[in-house]
């Protein structure tokens, strides 16, 4: 097959809110944003590298063996976050900036860090948003391994939270739960005819009432959502992944239905998977060449577009194609991959994460057909079947590590039989 350049790569999907992400870096890419959604986004979501002169790295499963064990055996670098502390606040201010150009004037940022940069970018924030557009700082308290001799243990991360004007548009419906233990406090406890359990307290001549079962709002404090655990089925393979709840909560209080949702720095995908199963729009960007592959599982259920950065290395790739009554039935030939591209020992289908057919039309590859390694669905298929379409027949493989391979099907390979 002949290896081709797509713009992008789009996924109608069976329903659900649409969204796109973009493969590179934030700050050289927000003008592009601006232009395209300034005053547009609701909801700007920002889990930034956290200065910890640490280097990450993200672990990859590789071939059906991996996945049938749900154990990743590979290991990929994912990003360096040892940026020189004033080119990281520089950088910082110029995408916090971006990020209230991008806000409607209804809309909200949550800014996601810890200790080592909080007291900072709280005085950064109010000098790009005004110090009266401040909300809350949220704590959000979680219990996770390691302690120290030396000082308390620290285990919270702040998420900073302003608006843009005063005419945010906030509302904790959604997110309101009923207690896990009823109120221990000094009110009287009654029960009342239907057997519901509440307290009261007089004050000011006035009679208070509670409901133990009375849905109530979270505090600034969440201390409720618990940290994502190693073996936890919905780890990608970043070791800063965020819990899908957390971000839930934040989606659901910040905006609404088909509404948008922007992650610039949304490595793992959660913030765009939240957005979309909550009916809202999205917009994610990242670097990270291996957010695609993660996206085409956790945005399966919905439309989607992808648009990711070249290949680093070429794969030489083959299918077969035989034509049936309003479909082409494609067949993919186990891939070539050149020596060095992987790792040792990994070859043909084991390299491949996932692939599907489509169309080519103005640059834009639409998939009609797609398959991806899962825990359930750990083998891959070898053939796939596309309804006939506008636009030249086309295959895309994702490599697992994170290159995706656009070819176009010659007239060669067609079967005509």
């Amino acid at each position: 097959m002949e290896p081709i350049r797509v713009e992008r790569e789009i996924a109608p999907g069976k329903g659900g809110a649409r969204g796109e992400f973009i493969q590179g870096d934030t700050p050289a890419l927000l003008p592009g944003l601006i232009e395209r959604y300034a005053g547009r986004v609701k909801l700007v979501y920002l889990d930034p590298p956290f200065q910890t002169g640490g280097k990450f790295v993200v672990r990859v499963k590789a071939g059906e063996e991996d996945w049938r064990k749900s154990r990743p055996s590979l290991t990929f670098p994912a990003y360096d976050d040892s940026m020189p502390r004033e080119e990281y606040y520089a950088m910082m201010r110029t995408v916090l900036s971006g990020c209230r150009e991008l806000l409607a004037d209804d809309g909200m940022l949550f800014l996601h860090i810890d200790y080592r940069t909080t007291a900072r970018m709280r005085l950064m924030l109010d000098e790009i948003f005004g110090e009266e557009r401040f909300l809350n700082e949220i704590i959000w308290a979680y219990q996770s391994g390691g302690r120290s001799k030396r000082y308390f243990s620290r285990k919270h991360d702040t998420i900073l939270f302003y608006a843009k004007t005063e005419r945010y548009d906030f509302d904790q419906t959604d997110v309101m739960t009923v207690p896990d233990k009823p109120r221990d406090n000094h009110m009287r406890r009654h029960v009342d005819p239907d057997g519901r359990v509440y307290r009261s307290i007089k004050s000011g001549g006035k009679v208070y009432t509670y409901y133990d079962d009375e849905p109530v709002a979270p505090s600034d404090v969440w201390s409720d959502l618990s940290h994502i655990q190693q073996k936890d089925p919905q780890r990608t393979g970043y070791d800063t992944q965020k819990p899908l709840p957390l971000l839930d909560r934040i989606v659901k209080c910040a905006s609404r239905r088909g509404e948008l949702v922007a992650d610039l720095f949304c490595g793992s995908g959660t913030t765009l998977e939240a957005a979309q199963m909550n009916g809202r729009a999205f917009l994610g960007v990242d670097r990270s060449p291996f957010t695609a592959n993660i996206l085409r599982r956790r945005l399966s259920a919905g439309g989607y577009a992808l648009s990711v950065g070249e290949a680093a290395f070429p794969l030489e790739a083959e299918a077969r194609v035989h034509t049936g009554v309003g479909f082409y039935r494609v067949t993919l030939a186990e891939p070539a991959f050149p020596q060095g591209a992987l790792p040792e020992g990994l070859t043909g289908w084991d390299g491949v994460d996932g692939w599907s057919a489509g169309y080519v039309t103005d640059g834009d590859y639409r998939i009609m057909a797609q398959a991806v390694r899962t825990n359930r669905q750990p083998a891959l298929p070898q053939t796939l079947d596309v309804p006939v379409y506008m636009g030249e027949l086309c295959v895309a493989i994702y490599d697992v590590a994170g290159n995706s391979h656009y070819y176009r099907v010659p007239a060669s390979s067609f079967n005509l039989a």
